[in-house]
């Protein structure tokens, strides 16, 4: 697919405005990775988020106007975002919130609208009943969805988009990280030895300590690795509301677990881990399994929405709400190093077929050349 500006001579070029709320679930990242390779192409990109996450993600080191938008306040962010999108080409909001106030702020106007689902939003009761009409409002308003997995564009489907199609979203080049694999293992010892975990295999998990990320399955399941010999340790990197919650369980029942906070080095704790795990109840891309396969370490995750689709063969897949079969999947690779290393070689080459960011900003920018002929 041609990566050819969407400008010809003589013409202003292509104004896309960008809309993102906090930037979870890697959104960030690729609106990131989308600005940077837009102005490369002789594009005119604003971002409109909130002020921090612009300052998260840099967005004006790529090459993009920013629009800082207040948290929390929808008239207002609306507001914001009408002012941002006055001579907009194109409307790209990324996110079902973003999608609903973009959708608001374009109300009136023929300015196409391009909403990218990154992940599935969990609810129940009243909060699942508005789930779903602010899905329907976003599907049915946009002119195309994007949706990083193909549950999500069935979603989409279902909800009344007129046009849902399965988006490339390419995981950003990882940062280098030093190499710990070598026959020197004084580095990968002393990364492991404060975290804990000398002499005993290391597990790692990261993400927020939120209901629906599964921890308290985890701590279920590491419930059975207290008999193995040695005991492994499980290192859980992310922070969230549930955090006492989990921390109680953890002392009240002696469990092998350590929840280490916020962490910037996750590369360097991949890097000399044994097993990665992934126990939530819903992704579409995430990110720990991109991190895991990119690093070469041998993952176990739930076969939930686009995992399965994202990692193929080279990780070992359990359903969700089952511990025994999660504690179980972890014991057998940390028994069996041939599996373990047959995994962590399969990991980059999987990595290896997932589209570039090239690939990713060569096919949004022919949706909006596509949409460009529309109107």
């Amino acid at each position: 697919m041609s990566s050819t500006p969407a400008v010809s001579q003589g013409r202003e070029p292509l104004h896309a405005v960008q809309v993102l709320g906090s930037g979870s679930a890697g959104s960030g990242a690729h609106v990131r990775s989308l600005a940077a390779g837009l102005v490369a192409r002789g594009l005119r990109v604003t971002v409109c988020a909130p002020e921090w996450t612009g300052q998260r993600y840099g967005f004006a080191e790529a090459g993009a106007s920013f629009k800082a938008l207040r948290p929390g306040a929808d008239a207002p962010a609306v507001a914001g975002i009408r002012a941002a999108v006055a001579d907009a080409d194109v409307v790209h909001a990324h996110g079902l919130r973003s999608g609903v106030l973009a959708a608001l702020a374009l109300r009136g106007r023929a300015t196409p609208l391009v909403v990218t689902w990154h992940t599935r939003v969990r609810a129940v009761g009243a909060r699942a009943h508005m789930v779903r009409l602010m899905e329907r409002r976003a599907a049915r308003r946009a002119t195309v969805v994007l949706g990083a997995s193909s549950e999500l564009v069935d979603q989409a489907r279902l909800r009344g988009a007129r046009d849902a199609r399965l988006a490339p979203v390419a995981f950003p080049a990882p940062r280098p990280v030093p190499d710990l694999s070598g026959e020197d293992q004084a580095p990968r010892d002393k990364v492991r030895a404060e975290l804990g975990a000398v002499g005993r295999p290391l597990l790692v998990a990261v993400g927020r300590l939120e209901p629906e990320q599964g921890y308290g399955l985890l701590l279920d399941a590491a419930r059975r690795w207290r008999e193995l010999d040695p005991e492994p340790l499980l290192i859980v990197a992310g922070e969230g509301s549930q955090r006492a919650l989990l921390q109680r369980r953890i002392t009240q029942e002696a469990l092998p677990v350590r929840l280490v906070g916020l962490r910037e080095d996750v590369p360097e704790l991949l890097a000399v881990a044994d097993v990665a795990v992934l126990p939530g109840c819903w992704e579409a891309r995430s990110l720990l399994a991109q991190e895991a396969l990119h690093a070469g370490v041998a993952l176990v995750a739930t076969a939930v929405g686009g995992v399965a689709e994202l990692v193929g063969d080279a990780a070992e897949l359990v359903p969700y709400g089952d511990p025994a079969a999660l504690g179980d999947a972890v014991a057998c690779l940390l028994a069996d190093p041939e599996r373990r290393a047959r995994l962590a070689a399969a990991g980059p080459l999987q990595a290896a077929r997932w589209p570039s960011e090239d690939d990713t900003v060569a096919h949004v920018l022919a949706v909006y050349d596509e949409l460009g002929s529309r109107f």
